[in-house]
């Protein structure tokens, strides 16, 4: 309050962020924190610092955050956080932040968010997205595919660094090799476009194909549903991604980076989560879902999974284990069934309160009646 006072002179910037409506108040602020970032950073003008990238990004750091912190707490003659930065962590979620800090008197206090408990309100499913084997890059291809009857199976994929030449052999059990040579393959995996996301080549290739693919539904799945992606930024939207495989050697990383880069590009403050219950990996992430949007931790979910064989290793295991189809392709329920067929994919919903949905006019595809999550435990 001291510092406050010796800055609210008349003229200063106190005094005129006081006289302002909100809106303007944010405009104002969004230049000064950009002025105010250069300056620590070193950048030659304010207009050299985006407004939606990280901080961490950026080359911030705990000493210049510290600094950054210092800077606008003089400016604005407020008392403000060491850890402003990674509370708020781009330009304009600082900026807003001030404006809401800088409008308020000294006196009051912001209310703390209560999450309203919606439990009677049903779960809508407003979007979805997919990509499977058999050219599936949508919705109406994967219908299109049921419905003509056709065969998603394929050859193994030449551009994973995979040893083709010798990871086939006809015999089972043979040491490090499989007996089958067909699977269904989402043979654009390795596609990707990293520029559309602000994300460097360089970490785009430590990056698990499976963190790529999920982004990249995920988005689709959100325009899909009518929603702009980057209009989420900063609400209580929640990412739940079903995953499996972690498999893919460069990064080293765990499946909750699948959750959390969608929720890292997008600007989300939802809950984040990964779900690993091997074959029910999905299902159980749309329970979860349901349960966050039920309880007011959320108020839009995305859940779905995605699983991508960065290594033949489970063709070669199973192959060890004479459990695997020797054509690839499963053959449940029939006599003629040989062992399983390995298959990728991966599949993302945009989920709500049925409540919202009609509130916000999206167009509800389906309602959510039940979920459950499984149990491994004694079984036949």
């Amino acid at each position: 309050r001291p510092a406050r006072a010796a800055a609210a002179g008349p003229g200063s910037l106190t005094d005129r962020l006081d006289r302002l409506a909100p809106a303007e108040r944010r405009e104002l602020l969004l230049g000064v924190v950009r002025a105010e970032a250069a300056g620590v950073l070193g950048y030659g003008a304010a207009e050299s610092v985006p407004v939606d990238r990280a901080f961490q990004e950026l080359g911030f750091d705990s000493l210049s955050g510290v600094e950054l912190r210092n800077r606008l707490g003089r400016r604005i003659g407020v008392a403000l956080p060491a850890t402003l930065v990674f509370d708020h962590p781009t330009v304009t979620a600082l900026a807003a932040f001030l404006a809401d800090r800088s409008g308020a008197k000294p006196e009051s206090a912001p209310a703390a968010r209560t999450a309203p408990a919606i439990e009677a309100d049903p779960i809508a499913i407003v979007g979805l997205a997919c990509r499977y084997p058999g050219g599936v890059d949508s919705p109406e291809d994967l219908w299109r595919l049921v419905t003509e009857g056709g065969d998603a199976v394929g050859e193994f994929p030449a551009d994973r660094g995979w040893d083709l030449g010798s990871l086939f052999h006809p015999e089972p059990g043979h040491e490090g090799t499989s007996y089958a040579r067909e699977a269904a393959f989402l043979y654009g995996a390795a596609d990707f476009d990293p520029d559309f996301f602000g994300i460097s080549p360089r970490e785009a290739a430590e990056m698990d194909p499976q963190e790529r693919q999920f982004l990249e539904v995920s988005w689709d799945a959100l325009e899909r549903a009518g929603i702009d992606p980057t209009s989420l930024r900063e609400t209580s939207a929640g990412v739940f991604a079903g995953v499996m495989y972690h498999d893919y050697v460069p990064a080293g990383a765990g499946g909750a980076t699948v959750s959390g880069r969608v929720s890292y590009t997008l600007g989300l403050r939802g809950p984040a989560l990964s779900v690993d219950t091997a074959c029910s990996s999905s299902l159980v992430a749309l329970h979860l879902a349901a349960q966050a949007l039920r309880s007011g931790e959320c108020d839009l979910a995305l859940a779905g999974g995605v699983t991508v064989m960065a290594t033949p290793g489970a063709f070669v295991e199973f192959s060890r284990q004479r459990g695997l189809a020797a054509d690839g392709r499963c053959k449940a329920f029939a006599e003629a069934a040989d062992g399983v067929g390995w298959g990728e994919g991966v599949g993302v919903l945009v989920v709500e309160r049925l409540s919202d949905a009609r509130r916000r006019g999206h167009q509800v595809l389906a309602v959510l009646r039940g979920s459950a999550v499984n149990q491994d435990g004694a079984s036949n």
